[in-house]
């Protein structure tokens, strides 16, 4: 547990660098030095067609019963009212720290160990579904975003083949039926954000999404919602449509993450801007507006190694600004992962435990209620 704990803090302390940002306290030159992998990319072949049958390519999937962490619970959480019907489609952030290889290698036991902690951590929300997934793949490793050029993007290609080839087998294995709700943080949400737009888009997928969860990656309303096929949520019990925020404490200083925007395109290639961000505010689930911390269920507050947590409500309020941060009020104590500029990117989901699985029940409920009264019309219709 004490090198879990190790390998956790060491990765949280650069994850905001994962999402394209240069820590404040370095120069950018310094932060390229430190991190960036040693030499060019190194092309490597596709996994094998039949690689997502086998369990050991899954962090959580259905049948793995208690070793499975997405099926993490706090111990105050009562049981739900009723299990979801949903299944569950989630894709870790970064883990893979190193400098060996600009994608991680699948034995690497560092980066493993990392995801199954962000699993449990951020997936745990959606464990009203008995069915969720969540797959290893070869992740760009966190130097992969101090830069751009063909290394970074085909560190980024790399990761996204092996992602959208589980979502195959994923698609395959669920009813053809089910609803289905999609959720990424950070890599990956970069990674869901392109899923959306090459495997969703137009095609009959797009009418069984609840939800996607696209959150701690930027979202450009203009550019990119249309290239996802999903409009963003602008009501709380909307359906197939796209939530996505970015937590900062105040005094936020969001400099180095609207630097980064200007490397971190839209899905049109073109540069992000603030005013046209996305974001979702988490207490309400609608975008925009504001809400005190009475709207708060639930903030996960981890303990001292991150192996648990309590769910404390009232923690913190939400409300999206002019430049469309969220943000969060005076900093509240959630531990050492904070990073510079007062920036919760590590605790996006945490700080709204409780609204998140709220949100994830509330819109399956309106998707299954439209459904049944479809079904109820198409039964009511006279023959032709």
């Amino acid at each position: 547990m004490a090198r879990k704990f190790l390998y956790f803090i060491a990765f949280c302390v650069v994850l905001v660098i994962v999402a394209g940002f240069a820590l404040t306290i370095w120069s950018k030159e310094l932060t390229e030095i430190a991190f960036a992998p040693k030499g060019d990319f190194v092309a490597q072949d596709p996994l094998t067609g039949n690689a997502y049958q086998d369990p050991k390519m899954w962090i959580s999937r259905p049948g793995m019963g208690s070793s499975d962490p997405a099926r993490w619970r706090p111990a105050s959480l009562g049981a739900d009212k009723a299990p979801s019907q949903a299944a569950v489609f989630f894709i870790h952030p970064t883990s893979y720290l190193a400098r060996d290889n600009w994608n991680a290698p699948l034995d690497d036991a560092a980066s493993r160990s990392g995801a199954e902690l962000f699993v449990r951590g951020l997936a745990s929300p959606f464990n009203r579904s008995v069915d969720i997934w969540a797959p290893r793949y070869r992740q760009a490793a966190v130097g992969a975003f101090l830069t751009s050029g063909d290394n970074t993007a085909n560190a980024l290609d790399l990761a996204y083949a092996d992602v959208a080839q589980a979502f195959e087998y994923f698609t395959s294995s669920i009813g053809p039926d089910q609803p289905i709700v999609l959720a990424g943080h950070s890599q990956g949400a970069l990674h869901l954000k392109r899923l959306l737009a090459e495997k969703v888009a137009n095609t009959p997928l797009a009418d069984r999404i609840v939800a996607a969860y696209v959150v701690g990656w930027p979202i450009s309303m203009e550019r990119d919602l249309p290239a996802m096929g999903l409009p963003a949520c602008a009501t709380d019990n909307q359906t197939g449509c796209v939530l996505s925020w970015q937590s900062y404490a105040e005094p936020a200083d969001p400099e180095s993450l609207f630097d980064a925007y200007e490397r971190g395109p839209t899905l049109g290639g073109e540069p992000l801007s603030p005013a046209d961000t996305l974001c979702t505010n988490p207490l309400t689930g609608t975008i925009g507006g504001e809400a005190d911390a009475s709207a708060n269920l639930g903030t996960l507050v981890p303990n001292g190694d991150f192996s648990s947590g309590e769910l404390v409500p009232d923690a913190v309020p939400a409300r999206c600004s002019a430049d469309n941060l969220l943000l969060i009020g005076d900093p509240p104590e959630m531990g050492s992962a904070v990073l510079p500029g007062n920036n919760y990117h590590v605790y996006d989901i945490p700080l709204f435990w409780m609204n998140v699985r709220e949100d994830f029940a509330r819109r399956e409920n309106a998707w299954l209620g439209v459904q049944s009264g479809a079904a109820q019309t198409a039964i009511a219709a006279p023959a032709q």
